[in-house]
């Protein structure tokens, strides 16, 4: 077993000067978590409620249901949120609004895990992140234009007729007048419209920064091997990017004692998966009924790894369902929660009939 002690920030000081002790809050459960919460206008809220019941899949704002839950309860929150790449579910949200979303879901995570407890994020970078002050630079790629026309010969054109506009050197060389301003200034337009250029926006340390203001510290990182999302990877076509094929599983920890349990997977799962950073799992083949679904085989990875049989797994962005039911499938309880009332009938639907078939990915 490892301890650990439990650090504020606001105590850091004194934990160098002197032996620290968790202070005893006098108070009872239900006042303490809904003053430790907070709602998603970041207001905090004291009231006593119900506590939210184990083996049930709920209907509403995790940044709001995660003040239901029994302080202390959670050995493992288990999750992948909305990537922000323009999914339906997530259609209304602006950067700031998922920013901001992603923050307090993490902050009441604090409360509500047990110490020594986990929370496991499933994310990916967004690779085609649309950003305004980006110059409209046209990538060039000479083998896929319509108009076979250079830079140069418009230069000669314009040497030729010097009080040639835009429009008129169009007429002369029989193009478009979009194709004349690509061709001199590198601007992407289609159709007379500019289109925004993307980049890549790194998503770890939004998590990282979440966390450490909570108190709770990145513990390990691992990387999920999908397939190749071509469908998704569109730019692929016209540039020099690469093709989208890997997740990344953060892993962060509620400081305090937790155990090291080498009965939790089998030797040859220890060292296939248990002990490497890396995962190689299929992705999920039919993403028929919900639009992006996990493997069975990542849930079951990270819930054997971080929990005991008989303890308390979350999933505060419950999807089809995929966490509840591995959970339920190794003898864990689980508590789903779910802001779209289609996906909070997919789940329980699926608990109850999903067929467990153990992966050969390793």
């Amino acid at each position: 077993m490892t301890v650990i002690s439990f650090i504020h920030k606001g105590l850091r000081q004194n934990v160098l000067e002197q032996p620290f002790q968790l202070p005893t809050l006098q108070m009872e459960p239900k006042l303490l978590v809904s003053m430790s919460a907070v709602g998603k206008n970041g207001s905090h809220k004291v009231s006593a409620k119900k506590y939210l019941e184990k083996n049930n899949i709920y209907h509403g704002y995790s940044e709001d249901l995660l003040k239901n839950i029994e302080p202390n309860s959670i050995s493992l929150s288990f999750w992948s949120p909305p990537y922000f790449v323009g999914k339906e579910y997530e259609k209304d949200l602006t950067f700031s609004d998922w920013q901001k979303m992603l923050e307090v879901v993490v902050r009441n995570h604090f409360a509500i895990l047990k110490p020594g407890g986990f929370l496991v994020i499933n994310i990916a970078d967004i690779l085609c992140f649309a950003d305004p002050s980006i110059p409209r630079i046209m990538s060039l790629n000479p083998k896929n234009r319509k108009v076979k026309l250079t830079r140069e010969e418009i230069l000669k054109t314009k040497e030729k007729y010097p009080k040639a506009n835009r429009d008129q050197l169009a007429k002369i060389l029989k193009c478009s007048e979009q194709t004349i301003d690509r061709r001199l200034n590198g601007n992407n337009i289609r159709g007379g419209k500019y289109n925004i250029q993307t980049r890549v926006c790194l998503v770890g340390h939004f998590l990282e920064k979440y966390a450490y203001d909570s108190n709770l510290y990145l513990y390990d990182k691992r990387i999920w091997i999908k397939d190749p999302a071509w469908a998704n990877s569109r730019w692929t076509s016209n540039s020099l990017k690469a093709v989208s094929e890997t997740e990344d599983i953060y892993v962060f920890w509620k400081p305090g004692e937790y155990v090291v349990d080498r009965e939790r997977l089998k030797d040859d799962e220890w060292k296939a998966w248990g002990m490497r950073q890396i995962w190689n799992i299929d992705s999920v083949r039919k993403n028929d009924d919900h639009e992006a679904k996990f493997p069975f085989e990542l849930a079951r990875r990270v819930i054997l790894l971080y929990s005991d049989v008989g303890s308390t797994v979350l999933d505060p962005f419950c999807g089809s369902g995929t966490t509840c039911y591995a959970a339920k499938t190794f003898n864990r309880s689980y508590i789903g929660l779910e802001k779209e009332r289609r996906y909070v009938d997919l789940a329980k639907k699926n608990i109850g009939s999903f067929n467990y078939q153990p992966s050969l990915s390793l």
